[in-house]
Order: structure tokens, then C-alpha cells, then sequence
């Protein structure tokens, strides 16, 4: 069987819909990619993973390109999963991890979900695409484009940090800077459609990314020897990452390969400057009204409205766990703190789970005894503008007061 996918699934309503021909919303929400899990039982087992090459393909079961195409990949997937004693100890938890998701070729998570997204979008023959980015997934998107040999178009507000800007430049993308903040790039692409004939490669407007983005909870359940942990904290922008782990987790537990049924607590985490989600988790509403004003240095978290808004709550409330906003103006000292105490290079949407974690375990909503992994959706380095650097310096280099320098 070349593909175990079965159908196209709406999120909304459940209407079935064709996987074998190119598809974006059903009634302007996003679609599930579903499969015959009984047939994917017969075909593989969970223990054959552990002979294939460490990267997200080796679940190529579980995923929708079909084994006679080829994927369009930089070896992306199988990040490392690091105990984090340190901070731990720091924040009250004795057993916390850190998936460090800086470490894949694009320098985040958005690696998983483009190089399944242009994947397919080789596979069904599309020439051009195009992205509303707040910085990665347009840098992520450049790169598997430029591999696949497809042209892209990226749209990023005018302060999407600069290093994104480049690699986008870098990789033969055509870039614009736009005056406003990512839905208004999103209507850009959205309105261009026609014009351009180009295909919509939005967070959840077509179904593939969450397929990557799925991929962080296979291995995570893989590298834990399939015993999940207790609590998830996770950035939460457009909730991609999220959802395609709560389905993972009912994927597998489909297959049986879990070895217990206890699921994790999903806590979707962004910062007080744009916390669509969090209102409405609070307010017990299963879709968020769009933020006004947002505004936050991790760039990943600023998206107003969430077109999977509902996936993102329902996997939250069903896995028990929380959606928390945390102090904008705490995100920097967070960064500060958690690279100095592990050397992981954290960014600024994850320093706002570092947070989150903190104010959980005050609140006693996280015990010391409870194992926690913290996603790190993307490396530091990508955030030059975030960090304001001052540093001290050495008039003369021959004439050095050692003392001065404790």
C-alpha cells in the first residue's frame, strides 16, 4: 500500500473529504488527515523504528506522502529531548525536560510542518507558493521550496526579526515587508490566490503541516520509551504544534503502542500582549474573538486569530491542562535565566513556558513529582533584536585591570 491515508476529515463537522487531489479549508476550517490504523498495525511495528534512520520519516506509516515520492527533506526531525535539572531545580520540578526544537535545519519546529507541507505540494504538482510568516515558518518554507525547486512568496510584518528576513532572502524566496501583523499578511496571500496562482501555505489552511508537526509527539513518546509525560507546556500561536501532538497521542494510543492510557495535560502558553487563546479558555468559550493590538517580542505568538482556534481549546480542555498568558515584560529575563541555567538556546516563545511553568507550580497545579517537558520551538540566535546587548569594554588589551573583571 503506497499510503494509508483514507480520507480527509473536517475538523468542524466531520464531512469526509478526498485525499487524492489538492484541498485547503472545508467551510473555512481546517481539515484531518486520517488513515487505517488497523492496516498501519499489520504493516508495522512500533519496535521496527528503532533499525530506521533519525529523522521524522521514520513514521512514514503515519504520514501522508506516499511511499513511491520522494520527500522534499534537510534531515529534519529526531531533536534531542534534554533533562533540565537545573532549571528544574530552579522552578520547584524534579523531573523536567526541554525538546529542543533549535537544533532542526531551519533552526525551529517549523521544519517538520514545511517539509511535509511542500512535500505534498510537490507531489500534487503545485509550481508557486505562498506564506503569511511571522519569521520561521516563512524562513522554513523558503528553504524546502528552494529544495523542491518550487518558487515562493513570503509575507512578513515589517519587525519580523531580521534574521528571518534573510534566510528567506537567502533562499531565492521573493519577500515582502508589510505594514501591519500576520492576518493582515494572511489576507494578502488569501486575496492573491486568483491573481497569482499561487497555493495558500497558512498555518492549518492546508491539511499536511499538522502531519509534520505531529511528528514532536511520536518521537517524544519514542524517546520516553512510549510512557508519555505528565504535563506539555507549549507556545501556542497558531496551534499547530499542539493539535498535531494531541493527535499523535490518539494515534498511537489507537495503535496500542502506548504503554499506558494516561494522557499528558496540554497547556497552551502566550504572552499577555496577545492571548486570544487564554481569554477564551477562561471565559469557557470554544472559539477566541481575535486579539486587538497584539503585540509581543516572540514573534511566533503574535497571531490575533488562530483559524484552528477550537482544535487548540478542544485538545486542551480534553487533555485536562490549561491555556495560561504570561508577563510580556518578563519574557527577556526568562530567556536569561533559562539558557544560563541549562546552555539551551531558548527563545523567547519558549522562555514564556519557562514562565508559565513557574506560575503552574505556585499555584500547585504542577507537582515536583510530576514529569514536565517544555517545548523550545526555536533557537535564541534567531531573536538578535529581543536581547538588548551592552557590553563592557577593553580600551587596552596589554593594560588589563583583572580585578575589575569579577
Amino acid at each position: 500500500m503506497p499510503s494509508f491515508v483514507t480520507h480527509l476529515e473536517s475538523a468542524i463537522d466531520g464531512t469526509h473529504v478526498p485525499h487524492d487531489t489538492i484541498q485547503t479549508l472545508y467551510k473555512e476550517r481546517p481539515l484531518w488527515v486520517r488513515y487505517d490504523l488497523d492496516a498501519i498495525g499489520r504493516a508495522v511495528q512500533r519496535d521496527d523504528l528503532a533499525r530506521r534512520r533519525p529523522t521524522l520519516w521514520r513514521y512514514r506509516e503515519l504520514l501522508p506522502l506516499p511511499t513511491e515520492h520522494e520527500p522534499v527533506t534537510l534531515g529534519e526531525g529526531y531533536s534531542p529531548l534534554l533533562p533540565a535539572p537545573g532549571l528544574g531545580q530552579q522552578l520547584g520540578v524534579g523531573d523536567l525536560w526541554i525538546k529542543d526544537e533549535s537544533q532542526l535545519p531551519t533552526g525551529s519546529f517549523k521544519s517538520r510542518g514545511l517539509c511535509m507541507a511542500v512535500s505534498m505540494a510537490r507531489r500534487f504538482g503545485l509550481r508557486r507558493l505562498a506564506i503569511p510568516t511571522a519569521g520561521n515558518a516563512g524562513g522554513a518554507m523558503a528553504a524546502y521550496a528552494a529544495r523542491a525547486g518550487i518558487e515562493a512568496f513570503v509575507f512578513m510584518p515589517q519587525d519580523t526579526p531580521v534574521i528571518n528576513q534573510m534566510e528567506c532572502v537567502l533562499a531565492g524566496a521573493k519577500v515582502y515587508l508589510v505594514a501591519g501583523l500576520i492576518n493582515d499578511c494572511g489576507g494578502i496571500v488569501r486575496n492573491g490566490v486568483d491573481a497569482m496562482g499561487w497555493f495558500d501555505c497558512s498555518t492549518l489552511k492546508e491539511p499536511y503541516r499538522i502531519e509534520g508537526k505531529k511528528t514532536m509527539g511520536l518521537e517524544l513518546a519514542e524517546q520516553f520509551d512510549w510512557c508519555l509525560p505528565d504535563v506539555i507546556l507549549y507556545p501556542t500561536g497558531g496551534g499547530t504544534g499542539l493539535i498535531g501532538m494531541w493527535k499523535a497521542f490518539a494515534e498511537l494510543g489507537a495503535l496500542g503502542w502506548l504503554e499506558s492510557d494516561k494522557m499528558p495535560r496540554m497547556i497552551a502558553v502566550q504572552s499577555d500582549g496577545c492571548a486570544p487563546i487564554p481569554r477564551a479558555f477562561d471565559a469557557g468559550e470554544r472559539f477566541a474573538t481575535p486579539w486587538q493590538d497584539a503585540n509581543t517580542c516572540a514573534s511566533g505568538l503574535r497571531v490575533p486569530s488562530a483559524v484552528g482556534d477550537f482544535m487548540i481549546l478542544d485538545a486542551v480542555r480534553e487533555s485536562e491542562g490549561c491555556a495560561l498568558a504570561v508577563a510580556e515584560s518578563g519574557i527577556v529575563e526568562a530567556m536569561h535565566r533559562a539558557v544560563s541555567a541549562e546552555g539551551v538556546s531558548i527563545c523567547p516563545e519558549a522562555a514564556c513556558c519557562v514562565m508559565a511553568l513557574e506560575q503552574l507550580v505556585n499555584d500547585g497545579r504542577i507537582s515536583r513529582s510530576d514529569r514536565v517537558v517544555l517545548f523550545n520551538t526555536g533557537a535564541a540566535c534567531k531573536y538578535i533584536e529581543t536581547v538588548p546587548l551592552e557590553l563592557p569594554t577593553i580600551d587596552n588589551p596589554h593594560e588589563v585591570d583583572y580585578a575589575a573583571l569579577a
